[in-house]
């Protein structure tokens, strides 16, 4: 089996204007998915991220804040699963609960290095 990153872009639960109670069901839909995916055993690691970031750049390195995305494009985080092909892991990302939010994942292969 190959390792495959989901990276969560376009969404963060906490600026969708969404109530307690939606919040917490959204979450849940979250962890349902992560227990299907350990069951499965294609799950391997995921985290969310800290909007805050710095950029390191330039032939002679210079540290700056951001990037600022627009919403639609931050990178809220990302799993890590096993699949025979990009196919099969472009159809787990399939299940992210995000898309109801408008979110979009974006499925690569990670190098064996």
């Amino acid at each position: 089996m190959k390792e495959f990153m989901l990276i969560f872009i376009g969404t963060d639960p906490t600026n969708a204007k969404l109530s307690p109670d939606q919040m917490q069901a959204h979450m849940g839909k979250w962890f349902s998915w992560i227990d299907s995916l350990k069951a499965k055993g294609t799950y391997v690691e995921g985290r969310p991220l800290i909007p805050a970031a710095k950029t390191v750049k330039g032939k002679k390195p210079v540290v700056t804040d951001g990037p600022f995305a627009e919403s639609k494009e931050i990178v809220g985080g990302y799993f890590i699963v096993k699949a025979s092909s990009i196919e099969e892991a472009a159809g787990i990302a399939k299940d992210c609960p995000d898309f109801e939010l408008g979110g979009a994942v974006e499925v690569r292969e990670v190098m064996k290095m």
